[in-house]
């Protein structure tokens, strides 16, 4: 099918001069563009400054916006089989400022390309891709091929960005997303791409722009409802609505008997237009929130540290007069992952959770549902008969491990990046395995199965049935199991609290994905030759160590492993196989037990090199020891190169 008009191969004065931009320009946007299968990020106002707030994006950014249409719409009509095919693309995006320059560029390129547009708004990305789903499944449009998610998630508010996928609930897998890239490259690359955008930006059908807009309403209300329906299979496990009434009703009935509210620090983000009061309220939960007016973000957006420190304190001046008010959660702008803080009764106090201990509460929650639900069960010598797993990213704590093991089930890792968490699970589904949790336990929040991406109202929903499942005499409840599968009775009570259920976690310390400790800028852009040079460190190091650490800590061996991908690969010599993946080294105690371990990637999202420590236990001077010691290690390998370069 041919473009509407004529579309210009050569720079074409008006077309050119309509955006004001030379090839420099473009170049040097493109340079500073993260691409990868967690999404396209990159700071859309031109500046450079990562904390603007403008609503205008650059000329530049209008150009890789239009380009990334045209992409996908190829991409989408190659996967239909026909230039002529009907698609319409599904679009929606989170409350930053540039997001609705980023929007209208986007969909007057999708008009030229004779692409309809359903156009959400603001909308959770949770909440979309619901709809998406639906649309596959038959239940909504059955024109819409695909969507587009403008967001940069976690990243600071000049940033914004692209998520893509299909129909089937998720973003694109890792091996969709490089043919988009590849694509994108190639056609950023031509002589003619800012004339090409100028033309997909300037030449929409007349009248086909307002419609878009007029349909909005109709479009989010859609998602909205999809949502859900959708959140009530995802809660419960179950398709039918008297399965989902049932434990509904066996929630409802808990939170009358004993009073539950919930604080919320929304940060102006999508979620402030989501389903959380509704969905909430449907169960006789309370929610007090704050900042809750889309666009009203007061604060830094990633929900972690200082970040969950308003919702801290709301929750401390709420549960003063109301003392049911035990739980509080803040989402990331794109409404796909909340972390937690919580009432500690103990202590009389409120405390932030980490994101490993929010992802730890909601394995503990999921695995004992499925005991409680009948979906799991043990032979006379406590063997599950089943087989089921839990699907992490790499840098996911050691804890995820010894949760799973009490349960019996077994424990896959992946490459950082939800795409490749999701397609692991979807791997180990096809094996048989049962996997109802999964998530990157470094960035906090989870995925409840069928969900495929993270959502605030999967964690939440985690610990409010952790909380209210408790089960009779004949059936015990979900926190009950717990404590009887890791053979803990003494930490359970009949009026347990939410830190009763934190403090049994097995303890261990992890370094925090957002401290400074985490996060490396360095020199060597080549991950390759970094980790080989890492390599040779390390082992020069470890022999130097290796008579402290078994002194100190029990340590006796360490085993290497690559995650790229979905795939976990055994590392005997090169260190360099795991490419731009993660690297892991375990630490191992005499009983061939893994006790600790370090960890390093380079980031996919953001110019920098992250790193971890994992120990076991409670002493933080361990953790310490190991960030400490990876952190040198890493400084030499890239100092090493650096100076054999200049």
């Amino acid at each position: 099918m041919a473009l509407q008009g004529s579309a210009p191969t050569t720079a074409q004065g008006l077309d050119k001069e309509s955006l004001g931009l030379e090839r420099k320009q473009l170049d040097d946007a493109l340079h500073s563009l993260i691409l990868s299968a967690s999404g396209w990020r990159g700071i859309f106002t031109g500046n450079g400054n990562e904390e603007d707030t403008n609503r205008e994006i650059s000329a530049a950014h209008k150009v890789i916006i239009a380009l990334a249409a045209k992409v996908f719409v190829d991409y989408l009509k190659k996967r239909s089989g026909s230039d002529d095919a009907k698609i319409a693309v599904l679009t929606g995006m989170d409350s930053r400022p540039t997001g609705t320059a980023i929007a209208g560029t986007m969909i007057r390129s999708f008009l030229t390309l004779q692409c309809d547009v359903r156009f959400a708004g603001v909308v959770a990305i949770p909440e979309l891709l619901s709809y998406a789903r639906s649309c596959g499944e038959g239940g909504g449009d059955t024109d819409v091929k695909g969507f587009v998610y403008i967001s940069a998630s976690h990243n600071p508010i000049a940033y914004n960005g692209l998520k893509f996928g299909l129909t089937d609930g998720s973003v694109l897998s890792a091996r969709e997303s490089v043919k988009l890239i590849t694509a994108f490259k190639a056609l950023t690359a031509k002589e003619n791409a800012v004339s090409l955008a100028a033309y997909l930006i300037n030449h929409p059908v007349p009248g086909m722009i307002a419609q878009v807009f007029q349909k909005q309403e109709a479009v989010k209300e859609s998602c909205f409802k999809s949502y859900l329906l959708f959140t009530n299979r995802v809660v419960t496990g179950k398709d039918k609505a008297e399965h989902q009434d049932f434990i509904f009703n066996t929630i409802k009935k808990s939170i009358a008997e004993n009073p539950l509210s919930i604080c919320a620090d929304f940060n102006g983000s999508a979620r402030t237009v989501s389903i959380d009061r509704e969905f909430l309220s449907s169960l006789g939960i309370n929610l007090r929130a704050i900042n809750d007016q889309k666009g009203q973000i007061v604060h830094r957006i990633v929900p972690e540290r200082e970040s969950l420190e308003p919702c801290r304190h709301l929750l401390e001046k709420v549960h003063a007069r109301d003392p049911a008010a035990i739980l509080g959660y803040m989402p990331d702008c794109d409404g796909d992952r909340g972390n937690l803080v919580i009432w500690d009764d103990i202590r009389k106090r409120t405390e932030a959770l980490e994101a490993q201990e929010v992802f730890a509460l909601a394995c503990i929650s999921e695995l004992a549902y499925l005991v409680w639900t009948g979906e799991l069960t043990y032979s006379s010598q406590g063997k599950a008969l089943k087989k089921a797993a839990v699907a992490v990213n790499d840098p996911t704590s050691l804890r995820i491990d010894r949760i799973a093991g009490v349960f019996d089930v077994s424990v896959f890792r992946s490459e950082v990046g939800e795409a490749n968490v999701v397609n692991l699970a979807r791997k180990l589904r096809s094996q048989g395995y049962t996997v109802r949790i999964l998530g990157e336990g470094s960035a906090g929040g989870n995925i409840t199965y069928p969900a495929e991406v993270r959502d605030p109202m999967n964690t939440i929903m985690s610990i409010v049935k952790l909380l209210t499942i408790r089960g009779k005499s004949n059936k015990p409840g979900l926190f009950k199991i717990w404590c009887d599968l890791s053979k803990n009775s003494k930490s359970y009570r009949s009026d347990f609290k939410l830190k009763d259920i934190l403090n049994s976690l097995p303890p261990f310390v992890t370094t925090s994905a957002y401290s400074e400790d985490a996060i490396l800028r360095l020199e060597t852009t080549d991950h390759i030759l970094l980790k080989r040079r890492y390599e040779s460190v390390f082992r020069r190091e470890w022999e130097r160590s290796k008579d402290e650490l078994m002194k100190r800590y029990g340590i006796v061996a360490w085993k290497a492993f690559a995650y790229v991908g979905t795939e976990e690969k055994p590392v005997q010599s090169d260190f360099g196989v795991s490419g731009t993946g993660g690297l892991k080294i375990i630490f191992l105690r005499e009983d061939n037990r893994s006790i600790a371990c370090i960890w390093m990637r380079g980031s996919g999202t953001e110019p920098v090199f992250r790193i971890m420590a994992d120990t076991e236990g409670r002493d933080e001077i361990f953790e310490r020891y190991l960030i400490d010691w990876q952190h040198r290690m890493l400084i030499e390998a890239d100092n090493t190169i650096w100076y054999s370069k200049n």
